[in-house]
């Protein structure tokens, strides 16, 4: 064990004093508080500049059928400008021009839109909603229907906001959010990805270095080949999660640094009306106070929806996943390392052990919309694509049978993929210069249970 030890040590040591460590253990936390923070800065910011578009219509049909927004405004010119505004729209202070050619009932297609920079969505989506909008009363004023613009504006006037609660043991009650539900799904699960993929690769990258350099002959003169791997991929393993641990900490660092910048006494209002009291109270009425106000209500909203997701519950299942779904891969990796003689000839064999991985990420886009469906469910239990489907499904609150049921095959499975990977790489860590085959591979498998 004292053999492994000073294994782990030096993976350890050097992987962790690399500048690359040090720049991704910066940049981790800035990007998960970003997921938080940058949502409630960019709903507060209303920095979109005002844009002037000229309107000609032809048929003479649909003045002022498109409104004007806070930043889009409409200007009805006549057809006689037309020629005048293809050369020369921008000098006339339009940053875009629409043409109406034809009657739209008859040619849904008459309707085009003039710019030197492509289109924005919004503003196509403005223009044709609202041409719908007026060809519907059209329509239904051929029904001569009494009180029709009344009618209209209050069928326009209904709006559904549906909001979730999540409901506790005690019967308490808490705002929820489907949508940062699965964004936190959408990161847990993509670290998995990530993680064990980065540092699967880094075991293989560096039994390929040492098998190269011949260097592995020294350290097996000494420890036993199966010491050397499994020192290998625990040491890398502690590097991973020691990123992860840093990553955590910086960012609740950050986030906390930022709630108390936001909310001086330290304390978050849970209504929002009381959050815009108080701001407002403290900054004053001015324009700055006003995007003081909308930043924090953003804020408040995101963080009092975020209290839903048991986050320490995740955090704790990540690790378990994470280190169980390392070792499955890590073994294997380790194996393709010692197989082969260079990262080129790693394709055929790394190949088999990256398609899970990608399956997985594909299983897990289900499992954002339905984390209940049979499909979740089933590759959350097979152990090359439970680690990443599984942690698409947990910040759901699945059942805890579940998650039990695939932790227990998880380990049950890296265990015998550790021993498998471990009759392989004692062979193939001496092998050199030789075209390996599955076929061989197999044959070292039996050789080294001997």
């Amino acid at each position: 064990m004292n053999k492994i030890g000073l294994i782990i040590s030096r993976e350890y040591t050097t992987r962790v004093k690399k500048k690359s460590f040090l720049v991704m253990s910066v940049i981790g936390p800035l990007l998960f508080a970003a997921m938080f923070v940058l949502p409630a800065w960019l709903a507060s910011l209303d920095s979109t500049s005002e844009k002037h578009i000229a309107v000609i219509d032809h048929t003479r049909k649909y003045k002022d059928a498109i409104s004007n927004t806070e930043f889009m405004k409409f200007t009805w010119l006549d057809e006689t400008n037309e020629n005048n505004l293809k050369s020369n729209f921008k000098n006339m202070g339009y940053d875009a021009y629409v043409i109406i050619s034809d009657d739209l009932l008859k040619n849904p297609d008459a309707v085009k839109i003039y710019s030197e920079t492509p289109v924005t969505i919004d503003m196509k989506q403005h223009v044709r909603n609202d041409l719908e909008k007026f060809l519907e009363k059209e329509k239904l004023k051929s029904f001569n229907i009494d009180g029709l613009d009344e009618i209209i504006a209050d069928i326009n006037s209904t709006k559904v906001h549906v909001s979730t609660i999540q409901l506790g043991e005690k019967g308490t009650e808490k705002e929820s959010s489907t949508e940062l539900t699965m964004i936190a799904a959408i990161v847990f699960a993509m670290l998995i990805y990530f993680f064990v993929l980065m540092y699967g690769t880094q075991v293989m990258r560096g039994v390929v270095e040492e098998k190269t350099n011949r260097i592995v002959e020294v350290i097996i003169s000494s420890v036993k080949p199966f010491q050397l791997m499994m020192g290998k991929i625990i040491g890398i393993a502690m590097v991973a999660l020691t990123q992860f641990l840093l990553w955590v900490i910086f960012t609740i660092i950050i986030i906390t640094g930022i709630k108390f910048a936001v909310f001086p006494d330290g304390e978050m209002p849970t209504r929002m009306d009381k959050q815009i009291e108080v701001v407002q109270a403290q900054q004053g009425d001015d324009e700055n106070a006003a995007t003081n106000s909308d930043f924090a209500k953003e804020f408040t909203k995101i963080m009092e929806k975020a209290q839903a997701i048991d986050i320490a519950g995740s955090i704790l299942a990540f690790f378990f996943f994470f280190i169980a779904g390392y070792l499955l891969y890590a073994g294997l990796y380790a194996a393709v390392g010692a197989v082969i003689d260079n990262e080129t000839d790693s394709q055929q064999f790394v190949m088999p052990i990256i398609m899970p991985l990608i399956l997985s990420i594909y299983i897990a886009m289900a499992a954002f919309r339905d984390p209940s469906s049979d499909i979740a469910f089933w590759f959350s239990m097979i152990p090359f694509t439970s680690p990443i489907v599984m942690m698409a499904r947990i910040p759901f609150q699945i059942p805890m049978w579940q998650v039990i049921l695939s932790m227990a095959i998880l380990t049950v499975s890296f265990i015998f993929t550790t021993w498998f990977a471990g009759r392989i790489y004692r062979t193939g860590i001496l092998m050199y210069g030789k075209k390996i085959t599955y076929k061989e591979i197999w044959k070292w498998f039996r050789y080294s249970g001997k």
